[in-house]
């Protein structure tokens, strides 16, 4: 469950580096050993064509402006990344033996949902790095997710638990850094309510000097 969780979670991320890592792993190691409905993962076709999907997902991703466009269509392509790599390799490790036969959509579930989770904290701090940063920082931060999502792939099969504990850290990280710039934008903007209330109290103030004038006058 634990290496389904951090491989979907990776998928969120970088949906080709997760199947690049368990297609090559079962190809060339004994640590993944896929089953044979997804065999196709091996097949040396499908790994070269996930390779070029790789170098140009990694390309667009790291230019400001595109990067958004490349995450409006790979929301469909990260989740769906998650749910085949959590079903492969849960089926693959033969877990919730009972579950898995009554509901084999089940693997596919909590896949999707743990990559889409994933691929919207990355959908949502991304805008608040390009606008920081001019988009200066926007490779910097891809190739940080990129590398998040190779070290993850590889830890959920090798040490899932560390994978998991990497997992929560950088979601706490993601919350802080959208809630910091939430914080930050809050405090830049010209148009809070403390930018009028002197505006009114100038109003105020000038409206009582003419309700008081004709008074001295008579």
């Amino acid at each position: 469950m634990l290496t389904g969780l951090g491989l979907s979670a990776a998928a969120g991320l970088n949906a080709y580096i997760p199947l690049l890592v368990v297609g090559l792993l079962d190809r060339q190691t004994d640590l993944v050993r896929l089953p044979a409905e997804f065999g196709w993962l091996t097949d040396a076709r499908v790994l070269a064509v996930l390779g070029v999907l790789l170098v140009a997902e990694m390309t667009l991703d790291k230019i400001a402006v595109v990067d958004h466009l490349n995450d409006a269509v790979q929301t469909f392509v990260r989740p769906a990344a998650g749910g085949a790599v959590f079903a492969a390799t849960d089926s693959a490790a033969r877990l919730d033996t009972f579950l898995a036969q009554d509901h084999p959509w089940l693997g596919w579930v909590l896949g999707v949902a743990t990559a889409l989770v994933v691929h919207l904290v990355k959908v949502t701090a991304r805008p608040v790095v390009n606008l920081g940063t001019a988009g200066t920082g926007t490779p910097v931060v891809s190739a940080a997710e990129d590398g998040l999502s190779l070290g993850m792939s590889l830890l959920a099969v090798l040490a899932p638990v560390v994978a998991l504990i990497l997992l929560l850290a950088a979601g706490w990280a993601g919350w802080r850094l959208v809630r910091r710039a939430r914080r930050r934008r809050r405090t830049a903007d010209p148009v809070s309510p403390a930018g009028r209330r002197p505006r009114r109290a100038g109003r105020t103030a000038g409206a009582s000097r003419r309700r008081r004038s004709p008074a001295r006058g008579g």
